[in-house]
């Protein structure tokens, strides 16, 4: 027998709804826990005999990573449950793609304390930079992958959905692997310059009105 197929139900085949909010349960606990993690990483100083607020402030390199990790991790969160109003059924293909979407996340609190540790030493800052970007760009392509998977004909999606409104989504989501790509380059120029666009993005995607739009099935 064959993990994840039930009797006489092919691979490709669509499954009930119910999968769907089993999967998106599943989503929320591992977005949850990864940024619940992103915390343990900012460690309490032990500065026996010495300044605590000068301690304290020398960590601030795991403040800001903590800060923009979260909010990024939180946009993902936004994006994934609009995504999820629009899908009503699963496939094999389909369920394992979001495992790797969510392994991508579930990884991104190493990257963070990594650049924490390092953005401090010339030698290493460069390489944490790029395992972060690189790590930032594996979501947002796997986040791109689930889409345009469910989205694909509109098999996966609720019916009545605008086919324009559909196809400016997946154009939409497009931005984020783009940009994360080319931020992820620029740390090999300038790593201070590179976090700083993702810092920029993490708050940029937080405003009204930018990324996606979320649709409905009645989207004109």
């Amino acid at each position: 027998m064959t993990v994840g197929a039930g009797p006489g139900r092919r691979h490709d085949e669509p499954r009930p709804t119910s999968d769907t909010a089993r999967l998106e349960t599943f989503a929320d606990g591992v977005l949850a826990i990864a940024i619940t993690l992103l915390i343990l990483e900012v460690r309490v100083p032990r500065v026996p005999g010495a300044s605590l607020g000068s301690a304290l402030s020398h960590q601030w390199p795991s403040y800001v990573g903590y800060l923009v990790s979260f909010l990024t991790i939180g946009v993902i969160w936004v994006n994934h449950h609009h995504m999820f109003r629009l899908i009503e059924r699963t496939t094999h293909g389909f369920l394992m793609m979001n495992v790797v979407f969510l392994m991508t996340i579930a990884f991104l609190p190493w990257p963070t304390a990594l650049v924490a540790g390092y953005v401090r030493d010339p030698d290493g800052r460069t390489v944490a930079t790029v395992v972060y970007g690189l790590t930032m760009t594996a979501i947002a392509l796997m986040f791109n992958v689930v889409w345009r998977y469910a989205s694909g004909r509109g098999k996966l999606l609720v019916p009545g959905l605008d086919p324009v409104a559909v196809a400016r989504t997946r154009r939409d989501y497009l931005v984020g692997p783009v940009v994360y790509a080319a931020a992820t380059l620029v740390a090999l120029a300038n790593p201070f310059l590179s976090l700083s666009v993702f810092a920029a993005l993490a708050v940029y995607w937080l405003l009204p009105g930018t990324g996606p739009r979320p649709m409905t099935a009645t989207d004109e």
